[in-house]
């Protein structure tokens, strides 16, 4: 299935299949009652999600909307959970994806312990750059979403990245 920019794939609280994306990326935003919602995680192509319900069903934890556009192919719980019981070996291939998945964390752990911001920015964009390098990290996301990500207020990331719009304009 094809998802185009801006499109949402499930919804927090709903239950359903797995997805595995082939190309693209998604965002998964909590939504808290009061209809805020934050930033929690970036899907990059070569994940299955929901993370949480490899193993067993559980209900989607957020919401996935597609930053970009997104090649999607659905898992049917029956045909997932049913290989899992027919070929135990494919618990070994969940735990090298989970096993990804922390070690991308980490760096995203390294973004949000920088003590100085320019530091957090450019990290998350180093990370942003090594999946979709002829994208710039604010063409996808918004100043609120980065500094969700990565632990500072919106006028801080404002500030860093005219800051680095005009040294680029400089050299």
């Amino acid at each position: 299935m094809i998802l185009h920019k801006g499109e949402t794939l499930f919804r927090q609280g709903e239950s359903g299949p797995l997805y595995h994306l082939k190309s693209g990326l998604l965002k998964i935003v909590r939504v808290h009652q009061d209809g805020s919602q934050i930033l929690v995680n970036v899907i990059v192509p070569g994940e299955t999600i929901p993370h949480h319900s490899l193993i067993s069903p559980n209900p989607y934890y957020g919401t996935a909307v597609s930053l970009t556009t997104c090649e999607v192919e659905l898992l049917s719980p029956e045909a997932w959970y049913g290989e899992l019981e027919r070929n135990p070996e494919q618990y070994r291939d969940i735990a090298l994806q989970l096993q990804d998945k922390l070690r991308m964390m980490q760096r995203r752990i390294d973004q949000l312990t920088e003590v100085a911001p320019s530091e957090k920015l450019r990290k998350l964009e180093a990370w942003f750059h090594a999946y979709f390098p002829s994208v710039r990290l604010n063409e996808l996301l918004t100043q609120d979403e980065i500094g969700q990500f990565i632990g500072l207020r919106r006028e801080t990331v404002n500030r860093l990245l005219r800051q680095q719009a005009g040294a680029n304009k400089q050299s």
